[in-house]
């Protein structure tokens, strides 16, 4: 039997290749001519690569003292990148001066070289990413021809509702550039599983190396199926993906199984929960403020004695 020419077009659009880049980076230096390097290798090497995705904040490190106003310099170099190779390119973040503000932001440069959209981490590593605002809206955008795609950084991906939130947008991948250098890795890796099962979507979580991460970056399938997981050190992460079975799953199930994003359509439940003057609410008022954790003093107090300890 012939097939349709547009269903296997469509069928071939569906197709597209994501490369996530995991590097050693230094803390308050300038790292861009290095990731512009790092493009430049990855596409002579990989020339069939759409996109390219770095780590968060990898550009000019974790100080908010680099902060700058948008546009930059720094993003229009970006711009230039972009062009020159014909690609997708999602280059970290930095922190963004507005005003008396600062967020770490995030920019999406088309293949033209440009910026079509901007989004601002919602969820700051609070109390340890100080001085830091939280950005309000969410960001997904569309590939001509390919399909629509969501943006979120790092500490976002612990709140469920912001997965959740580009997935009812239309998100079918979520692209989530990360600096995770502390020892709950190994959880995010499972909340990665997770928000791509859940929303059954394409999870793309990419870690810096050395001093700007602790690397294993995760790329997860819509099933949670995990695709690639990296070691600490540098690496190239090229991977072909299937926007298609993003589709095929919503429509028919996780494995032929669940449906979360249709019975998350069709519930009853309101979530009242959310609503500000719920007084399920006030139990959270109860756990104190968001703070550093203070040394518990073990030392014994003043005019006590230590022959007084059992």
């Amino acid at each position: 039997m012939k097939r349709d020419n547009r269903q296997t077009e469509r069928d071939t659009m569906s197709y597209f290749t994501i490369a996530g880049v995991q590097m050693h980076a230094l803390h308050h230096s300038d790292n861009t001519q290095a990731m512009h390097h790092r493009v430049d290798m990855l596409m002579a090497r990989f020339p069939h690569v759409q996109m390219v995705v770095f780590s968060e904040l990898l550009a000019h490190g974790s100080s908010t003292h680099q902060a700058q106003p948008m546009p930059s310099d720094t993003e229009t170099a970006f711009c230039q990148l972009a062009r020159k190779h014909g690609i997708w390119l999602i280059p970290g973040s930095w922190f963004e001066q507005s005003g008396e503000r600062i967020y770490n932001t995030l920019s999406v440069v088309n293949p033209l070289g440009e910026v079509v959209t901007r989004y601002r981490k919602m969820f700051p590593f609070r109390p340890y990413e100080e001085g830091v605002d939280g950005g309000e809206e969410f960001v997904v955008f569309d590939v001509p021809h390919i399909g629509r795609f969501g943006v979120s950084i790092c500490y976002d991906m612990w709140f469920p509702e912001t997965t959740r939130t580009l997935a009812a947008m239309g998100a079918e991948v979520i692209l989530h550039p990360t600096m995770t250098d502390t020892i709950d890795r190994d959880i995010e890796l499972s909340i990665a599983r997770t928000n791509a099962a859940i929303n059954q979507c394409y999870f793309f979580d990419i870690n810096g190396a050395g001093l700007m991460g602790n690397g294993r970056s995760i790329v997860v399938g819509p099933s949670g199926d995990v695709l690639h997981q990296s070691g600490i050190g540098e690496e190239v992460i090229p991977l072909e993906i299937d926007l298609q079975r993003v589709r095929h799953e919503r429509e028919r199930g996780l494995r032929g199984l669940g449906q979360p994003l249709k019975s998350f359509r069709d519930r009853q439940v309101d979530f009242s929960l959310y609503r500000g003057d719920n007084a399920a609410m006030t139990f959270l008022d109860t756990l104190g403020p968001l703070g550093k954790p203070v040394r518990r003093d073990t030392l014994p107090s003043e005019g006590t004695s230590t022959s007084d300890a059992p």
